[in-house]
């Protein structure tokens, strides 16, 4: 595996937001994840990568609380997920793949709703449509939005109530250009005071917005470091031939 360069002598000095020890998810023999250990700390975008079936929402949705592991161990703001499952979801928002939203219902009575269940103010409420760019379309039914601004609401509900940890997964999945480029930006400014992880197979994506790169593949970690990093470890010039390189399946 890569070892994750820090430019920053300090990096390490920094608060550790997320721990995952030795994390094991089998489907019967089918290892989804497989002893996977790493850290992130506050101020790292973190970008999942790997090819599809590789376990990357597996991780993702064990990380939010929403799937249990098999074994090893998962912190939060240093505390046991599995000892306190409420405290530590607090501080994670979660955009899933696929997100679940309420097809018959506005935007508005959407977000309105999601709001008073995690004590959120009205204040903070209106900043948050504001910050996701949706204000034009408050009044409509979700089931009429387009698949982009769909994707929008459900980027909206995951930072309602400003959380430390940001868990989102293919956040830029169904946007146009001028929709991916403002909420990669968004991403980027959020960065300064928390930390990201973000599940997607748009290496763009990975080079643009993240300054950390986790591979995985097959339920593994096999690269974790920055952009030089990768291309160091698998001799390539180009991140998409490193992901070639690094995830070619053995004859």
């Amino acid at each position: 595996m890569i070892k994750n360069k820090k430019n920053d002598l300090n990096y390490e000095l920094r608060e550790i937001t997320v721990s995952v020890e030795n994390l094991n998810k089998y489907y019967g023999d089918i290892k989804a994840s497989n002893s996977i250990t790493f850290k992130a700390y506050n101020g790292d975008v973190i970008a999942l990568l790997g090819p599809n079936g590789a376990g990357k929402s597996t991780l993702m949705n064990m990380i939010a609380g929403y799937l249990a592991p098999s074994s090893g161990k998962i912190e939060v703001m240093g505390k046991d997920i599995t000892v306190y499952p409420l405290e530590t979801k607090k501080n994670i928002g979660f955009l899933p793949e696929g997100a679940p939203l309420y097809p018959d219902i506005s935007v508005k009575m959407f977000l309105k709703y999601m709001a008073e269940l995690r004590g959120v103010s009205k204040n903070e409420l209106n900043t948050t449509i504001e910050t996701a760019n949706i204000r034009e379309v408050l009044n409509q039914k979700i089931e009429t939005l387009s698949k982009g601004y769909q994707r929008r609401v459900g980027f909206a509900q995951s930072i309602l109530s400003n959380p430390p940890i940001l868990l989102l997964d293919e956040p830029t999945d169904g946007l146009d250009p001028n929709q991916k480029d403002y909420i990669r930006a968004l991403i980027k400014q959020m960065a300064e005071d928390k930390t990201i992880i973000i599940s997607t197979h748009l290496l763009e994506e990975a080079e643009t917005v993240c300054n950390r790169i986790i591979l995985i593949d097959k339920g593994k970690i096999i690269a974790d470091g920055n952009l030089e990093d990768i291309l160091k470890t698998a001799k390539a010039k180009t991140l998409p031939e490193a992901f070639r390189k690094l995830t070619a399946k053995e004859d």
